[in-house]
């Protein structure tokens, strides 16, 4: 059983397709002597596609196992561990694995979003499941369905929170929410690691203005949100595509 973190094939494998075609296009020009305009233009934009590809294919690679970009979460190695929006089970598995000692709750809504970023399948909670088993971390982590602006716990159920692009994916009302949810169901003392996407210029320059989503913002602004919930804020990093903010309930 293979681990399947479901997102398309032009997510990871699309800009060789534009590559392919530009460069078959230059290839043209030259054979048929065309325009100077029409070599460069079709030169360009080959030379990024295969940029672009090799950006999506080694720094990010998302259909790949994640890694925990600070050891400083939940350093005691246990606890109870909720995972705000964890679709397919990338920030679950990454959880459970560097902290073999925790045992994890997976929730998401598993609407008709899930189906638009991970594709039709199964139904959501199967392939989250199948995850699971294939990286044999199923017995330490449940499933739930629930909306992580209205938290189905009770207040301090947690000793850890991770979410990994997910609440990027929110309004700024839905944010603060989270952000206020996230806290009542912490422990006091207990660590909040969240991931979003990174408002990084060569990213942009990875997907165009066309498929970033209107959510991204810079760390400053994201640490200040964090704050703002009544956070202490730990620590921060920009690892490739990514904001990280690691912080505690006071």
């Amino acid at each position: 059983m293979q681990i399947n973190f479901g997102y398309p094939w032009w997510l990871t494998y699309g800009h060789l397709v534009v590559a392919a075609i530009a460069f078959a296009l230059l290839a043209i020009a030259i054979v048929l002597k065309g325009p100077k305009w029409t070599k460069w233009l079709s030169g360009i934009v080959a030379l990024w596609a295969v940029a672009a590809s090799l950006v999506m294919l080694f720094p990010l690679n998302v259909n790949a196992k994640a890694s925990m970009p600070t050891q400083s979460f939940l350093a005691s190695g246990t606890g109870r561990v909720l995972d705000l929006g964890a679709g397919t089970g990338r920030s679950t598995i990454m959880v459970l694995q560097a902290r073999p000692q925790a045992t994890l709750v997976a929730l998401d809504l598993f609407s008709e979003s899930f189906d638009m970023h991970f594709g039709h399948g199964d139904t959501p909670q199967q392939r989250l499941l199948a995850n699971l088993k294939a990286a044999g971390v199923e017995q330490r982590a449940t499933i739930q369905a629930g909306d992580m602006r209205k938290l189905p716990f009770e207040n301090g159920s947690f000793d850890a929170v991770v979410s990994s692009y997910a609440i990027d994916h929110l309004r700024r009302e839905g944010i603060n929410q989270t952000l206020a949810e996230t806290a009542r169901v912490l422990k006091p003392g207990g660590d909040f690691l969240m991931m979003v996407v990174n408002k990084d210029p060569w990213l942009q320059f990875t997907f165009g203005p066309m498929l970033l989503h209107s959510g991204m913002k810079g760390p400053l602004w994201w640490t200040e949100k964090v704050k703002e919930a009544g956070f202490q804020v730990l620590e921060t990093g920009t690892p490739p595509g990514t904001v990280y903010v690691l912080a505690r309930r006071p």
